[in-house]
């Protein structure tokens, strides 16, 4: 499945229970429906009405199960800064390294780079190999630079930031 390439600035207005269902399922993806009901004192099916909106407009993305890189032979991960010859080819470069399976983050950046990327490998040689044949011979992409390579993920987590108290929230989404 292909991203589609967008830059979104705005945000949504989230009611008090669109927060706290975030704040639950934030923590656990696959909280029960009926559990955030009774803590939302709300009916499972507004519950579940709820998280379809929510998907609707773009606010949940969906819900994934973590897997343990290090126990899949994955035991490198590093972050790339990349430059574009051709800001132009920017959408072109990003589909190309949405193509590469072992880049899992690609994020458009200011400053010295275009964009950035995280990747995992099985080991530095691989990792080589990848930026080698891989990300350096896409069109458009005229330097990379790795960075930072990370030794080990400490916690890794869904913002959680609603604060479901807050009395100066509106009661419509916007859409």
């Amino acid at each position: 499945m292909k991203t589609e390439i967008k830059i979104t600035m705005g945000h949504h207005q989230l009611d008090r229970l669109d927060k706290k269902i975030l704040q639950m399922i934030s923590k656990d993806a696959r909280v029960p429906f009926l559990e955030v009901a009774r803590e939302s004192n709300v009916s499972g099916a507004a519950i579940h009405q709820r998280i379809q909106k929510l998907k609707n407009i773009g606010v949940i993305k969906g819900s994934e199960f973590v897997i343990d890189t290090n126990k899949i032979g994955y035991q490198t991960c590093a972050y790339i800064g990349i430059t574009l010859g051709d800001i132009n080819l920017f959408s072109d470069v990003v589909l190309e390294l949405e193509d590469i399976p072992e880049i899992v983050e690609c994020h458009y950046a200011t400053g010295r780079y275009s964009m950035f990327v995280k990747i995992y490998a099985k080991n530095n040689r691989h990792l080589l190999q990848i930026i080698l044949e891989k990300i350096t011979s896409i069109k458009g992409i005229a330097h990379t630079e790795t960075f930072q390579m990370s030794l080990d993920e400490i916690f890794r987590r869904q913002l959680s930031v609603f604060d479901v108290n807050d009395e100066s929230v509106d009661d419509d989404v916007e859409e």
